[in-house]
C-alpha cells in the first residue's frame, strides 16, 4: 500500500505505479465515490473502451412473461 499527502489545494499524486497498472493518461475523467469512510476514484472509460466487453455472455434464460 503507497501513502499519498493531500496538498493545501486538496490535491494528491497517484502513484507512477498504479498509474501504470491502471493505464491512467493525463486529462482522465475520474468519477469520486465515498464510501464506507473512504474514498475511491473510479477512471471513466471512453464507449469505445467498452466494445466487446459482454462478449460470451449467456442470453439463453427464461425471460418473465411480463418483461418480454
Amino acid at each position: 500500500m503507497q501513502t499519498v499527502t493531500v496538498s493545501p489545494k486538496f490535491q494528491v499524486v497517484i502513484p507512477r505505479a498504479v498509474r501504470d497498472s491502471m493505464h491512467l493518461r493525463p486529462g482522465q475523467k475520474m468519477q469520486v465515490v465515498e464510501y464506507d469512510g473512504r474514498i475511491e476514484l473510479v477512471p471513466e472509460q471512453d464507449i469505445t473502451e467498452l466494445r466487446g466487453f459482454l462478449k460470451g455472455i449467456n442470453t439463453k434464460f427464461k425471460r418473465e412473461k411480463d418483461r418480454v
